[in-house]
């Protein structure tokens, strides 16, 4: 992917916040995310296990970037 097109990774992660029962993600560019805490669990579960599998692809020189 070329660098500066809609497809270029993020490199700064999101902040996430609770607020009134609810898990708040604010991301780059705006990107603004509101889940139930069940939701939010099963997102962060998801992000870990993907970022280790990234992370080993990445060290393998299997990158799309």
């Amino acid at each position: 992917m070329p660098r500066g097109t809609a497809l270029t990774p993020e490199e700064e992660g999101g902040i996430a916040t609770a607020e009134l029962g609810l898990v708040l993600l604010d991301g780059p560019n705006g990107v603004a995310v509101a889940m139930t805490p069940e939701a939010a669990e099963a997102t962060g579960r998801s992000l870990l296990a993907a970022a280790e599998t990234a992370g080993m692809q990445r060290a393998r020189g299997e990158t799309g970037y």
